[in-house]
């Protein structure tokens, strides 16, 4: 069938379905990679708290080491600066730290630095509130003397014109 064929409304309806068909699967694509990135970051901080635990042995840390040290070493095998493939290097050797880091810990120690980075991350989301707290009330108090001023120059002004 032809394009001429179908009323212009239906062409146009199904053009903005593929649209939103495609923004959800964008949203969704996004969301995911969001969630991903955050579980990553979660499992960074037991790993940090694995690092700094007694019980750790020492191939563990020295695995931690590397995979840091590489991260952040300017000298890589693909340049960060290479367009997705210069990510992507960083990302591999990221995953199999932690697998390898996470074969070599006892389960005992590693459930006990995530305990201590979720107590830690709980710290931190309180403390952060707290922050946003005083900046607020210091906002609005500040807010509220500009105002109290402005309003008494106002009066002040209009009253010496009388």
């Amino acid at each position: 069938m032809l394009e001429s064929e179908f009323p212009n409304s239906t062409i146009s309806e199904a053009t903005s379905l593929r649209s939103l068909t495609r923004t959800r699967r964008f949203q969704a694509l996004i969301t995911s990679w969001a969630q991903k990135a955050q579980k990553l970051q979660k499992e960074a901080h037991v790993f940090y708290f694995a690092f700094k635990h007694p019980r750790t042995p020492w191939y563990a840390k020295l695995i931690a080491a590397c995979a840091a040290f590489y991260l952040l070493s300017p000298i890589q095998i693909i340049p960060s600066f290479v367009p997705v493939i210069g990510f992507m290097d960083d990302l591999v050797v990221l995953v199999v730290g932690f697998k390898l880091i996470r074969k070599t810990i006892s389960p005992d120690v590693l459930k006990e630095c995530r305990e201590r980075a979720e107590a830690a991350e709980a710290k931190r989301k309180a403390n952060d509130s707290s922050l946003t707290e005083l900046v607020v009330s210091i906002t609005v108090a500040i807010l509220w003397l500009i105002t109290g001023i402005a309003g008494s120059l106002l009066i002040a002004s209009y009253l010496r014109r009388r």
